[in-house]
């Protein structure tokens, strides 16, 4: 670290071993996310303690959320024992507890127009999650309350635009009818309460402490890639990276492509020289855009290069979004012993980095690599032991094995779809083997309130029309409506083959049918319509983005649920194993609950009793690179199985890690790799768009694909397929003598661990939750 570095950040750069110095912005490595927020809050403390009065400006979103939970804990258990020692082992040395009351906060960012009483407005946000749960002054506060804002004639933005859109165009043509006029002349009032609200930061002499996260285009606060540094606050429209991050807060993709945003300028941030300007990322996925904001030279392509310009910039990173950085780089291959990974990691890289085929690779080329050179006993056997190597991966992926009992695990429905299709029904197909697949969550925040409008509508018309007979047999309210759940499967699916639409939504009316009458205790057709009627009328009220009430996420989990037994039972799997363990800690909440014992790790515990797996396979994403619910599912599956492993041997079970749209394996990390057909692909899609039909308009899509989330899944297979190919050669695939390899388009990878590999892993990450969890 730099010589001006903060006694905290110096504590924990001596902890790493580990101190930066080569990028042009200085950064921090911690282990996981949780350990992120500890760093981040004690550090904020220690700037607090010596400016009690200065300007804040913190982020809204998931990022923060154990950077807020720190605080929390911390504040509010400040002279407990526990506590003092924390703040001394990290080198904060201070008398009293700081006082948040007299500092002042900026608010970074919001949609526009938003109404700022709407729960998923970041106004609402930092009145909570800052104002109220750190003690903040709300009258030293400099909020953006869109309510507030004037417009034409002193109308509320609904008046002003109806469907809540805004053309930026007219700011610079001519309106065409009085409504246009009317929004003109708002935009431009829009634009002189932005001019004011930069002037009244800089009133107050700029921001002195600055956090926030980083977009996958680089973005800070909304400052998009393309971003000028030296623009102010103002209104703008976003890219699609930043749309489809923002769908969850707005209820769906096709909110957040039309809604604009206020946001603070680059050169707000970084107007004061002595700006304190922390960005903290975690996971692997953001590995990339990390790697050019620190070492690139400044550009409008990456905003946050814009923080190169102050002497306090620093980026809080955990190991996988500094993995990718020359200086993490150089420490991986410098620390500890030589391995086959970093043979293979090494030889792969100078493949892709040089565009050269393996086969065709000398090993005086590899003495040129960097990383390459350093290979112990570099020779020419390196480069066949390595693709032999490689192709016992793939064979390992080709072998079908019997007699086992695959428990297959994934935080939300459709993440084990994604996850490893083409492995599953590589050994769904074997008799012998018995298959369970247990989600963790509901899901139902995968459910856009436009998806149940629609099917809500739908069922009402069915119903109408005499065309759900089940409701006419007399038991049916009583007793009735619970049974016959796999026939509905089977209808589904039997309308998919015979291609009919309106045969495929009636089979999955039948089954919202019989979910409304199960959770309102409906008692008669007349209840059921009414009921059907009063949601209609609920969700068109209804803002997007808000949170649901617990019927209605009942509601959308029994869809997301059904689409779950939909896709296993295309091939072949009864309902009964399918688990569906509805946890408790998923709440529908911007934070998700910390995972407990009992209401929790229990319902896996004993599902892992009653199934005694051979093999479990798990979301392995440990840094929280995609949801959060990922490692709080992986938590709760460590715990068990730690429970679980006093009880029985676990020596022979296999744990496989598997990654989707979120989170991806190096080709080196991979212990099985799975060739996967153009078949497989067909499967893929035609199981994902017919079985889960919430998901087909990718509401809520990734980044990185403006649709669905298997076409995603296909280029990730396809990309991986290349890295293999430039290791071992193109000829070693078309010309193979095994079918299956000769027809992979694509490659799955996934990671073979033992239990205690496994917990070891997953122990690290809950070392670093302790204090939370204790507090």
């Amino acid at each position: 670290m730099r010589n001006d570095s903060s006694s905290v950040e110096t504590s924990f750069t001596d902890r790493s071993g580990f101190g930066c110095g080569c990028t042009k912005i200085p950064y921090i490595v911690v282990e996981h996310f949780p350990q992120l927020g500890l760093l981040t809050a004690l550090r904020f403390l220690e700037w607090v303690s010596e400016h009690p009065e200065g300007v804040i400006a913190l982020p809204t979103g998931k990022t923060p959320e154990y950077f807020i939970k720190w605080m929390q804990h911390l504040l509010f258990s400040w002279d407990q024992p526990e506590q003092r020692k924390l703040r001394g082992s990290y080198d904060l040395d201070l008398k009293t507890k700081p006082d948040l009351r007299g500092l002042q906060f900026v608010q970074i960012d919001e949609f526009y127009p938003i109404d700022s009483s709407q729960n998923n407005s970041f106004y609402h946000y930092v009145k909570t999650y800052y104002l109220d749960a750190f003690g903040l002054d709300p009258k030293k506060a400099l909020l953006i309350d869109c309510n507030r804002i004037p417009l034409s004639g002193g109308r509320f933005f609904r008046d002003v635009f109806p469907d809540l859109r805004v053309d930026l165009t007219l700011r610079h043509r001519e309106p065409v009818n009085h409504t246009e006029r009317i929004q003109q002349e708002s935009i431009l009032l829009v634009d002189e309460w932005c001019a004011d609200y930069e002037q009244k930061i800089r009133d107050r002499g700029g921001i002195g402490f600055f956090l926030g996260g980083i977009g996958p285009d680089g973005h800070i606060a909304f400052n998009i890639r393309g971003s000028d540094h030296h623009s102010t606050t103002r209104l703008m429209s976003t890219n699609f990276e930043t749309q489809a991050v923002s769908a969850a807060d707005l209820g769906g993709i096709t909110v957040s492509r039309n809604r604009l945003v206020i946001t603070i300028g680059l050169r707000t941030i970084t107007a004061h020289p002595e700006t304190v300007a922390i960005i903290f990322a975690a996971g692997e996925a953001k590995a990339g855009i990390v790697k050019q904001a620190l070492e690139s030279e400044p550009t409008n392509r990456v905003p946050a290069t814009v923080l190169q310009k102050l002497k306090h910039g620093r980026f809080y990173l955990t190991r996988g979004a500094a993995s990718k950085l020359e200086e993490r780089v150089e420490m991986y291959y410098n620390r500890g012993s030589w391995s086959g990974e970093k043979t293979a990691r090494s030889i792969i890289d100078f493949c892709k980095a040089n565009n050269i085929y393996g086969p065709k690779l000398t090993v005086k080329q590899l003495r040129t690599g960097r990383e390459t050179g350093r290979i112990p006993d570099l020779g020419d056997s390196t480069l066949p032991s390595l693709i032999k190597a490689t192709e016992e991966k793939i064979n390992k992926g080709l072998k079908r094995l019997t007699d086992e009992v695959f428990l297959h695990t994934g935080p939300h429905h459709d993440d084990i779809l994604l996850g490893m299709l083409p492995y599953i029904a590589h050994h769904i197909r074997e008799a012998s083997n018995r298959f369970k697949f247990v989600n963790f969550t509901s899901g139902f925040t995968a459910v856009s309130n436009a998806f149940l409008l629609d099917v809500l509508k739908r069922t009402r018309s069915f119903l109408d029309e005499g065309r759900i007979e089940m409701v006419r047999y007399k038991d049916f309210f009583q007793s009735g409506y619970q049974f016959k759940r796999a026939k509905d499967v089977y209808h589904y699916l039997n309308q998919t083959a015979a291609n009919d639409k309106k045969g495929m939504r009636r089979g999955f009316c039948h089954r919202l049918v019989r979910n409304l009458v199960d959770i309102y205790e409906i008692a008669s057709l007349k209840s059921l319509n009414r009921r059907i009627d009063m949601l209609i009328k609920t969700i068109e009220t209804t803002y997007d983005g808000a949170k649901d009430a617990p019927d209605i996420q009942q509601l959308k989990g029994r869809i997301r649920e059904f689409e779950e037994e939909l896709s296993w039972a295309n091939f072949g799997v009864r309902m009964e194993n399918i688990h569906h363990l509805r946890l408790g800690f998923y709440t529908g909440d911007i934070f998700t609950e910390i995972p407990e014992k009992k209401r929790d790790v229990e319902p896996f515990l004993h599902l892992l009793r009653e199934i005694q797996p051979s093999i479990i396979s798990l979301a392995l994403d440990p840094e929280g690179s995609g949801p959060d619910t990922h490692y709080k599912v992986l938590q709760i599956i460590a715990e068990a199985l730690r429970i679980r492993k006093e009880e029985v041997d676990f020596s022979d079970i296999k744990i496989w890690g598997y990654r989707n749209v979120w989170y991806r394996f190096h080709p080196a990390e991979a212990d099985i790799i799975v060739p996967v057909s153009l078949n497989s692909m067909a499967m893929l899609k035609e199981t994902f768009l017919k079985c889960y039909p919430s998901q087909a308009d990718a509401s809520f899509p990734s980044y990185e694909h403006d649709g669905p989330f298997n076409a995603l899944i296909q280029r990730i297979w396809v990309e991986q397929l290349k890295d293999i190919q430039l290791l071992m050669g193109k000829e070693f695939f078309y010309l193979n003598d095994h079918p299956r390899i000769r027809a992979s388009h694509g490659l799955l990878y996934l990671k073979e661990m033992s239990v205690e590999h496994f917990l070891d892993r997953a122990r690290k990450l809950e070392e670093s939750m302790e204090g939370v969890l204790n507090g």
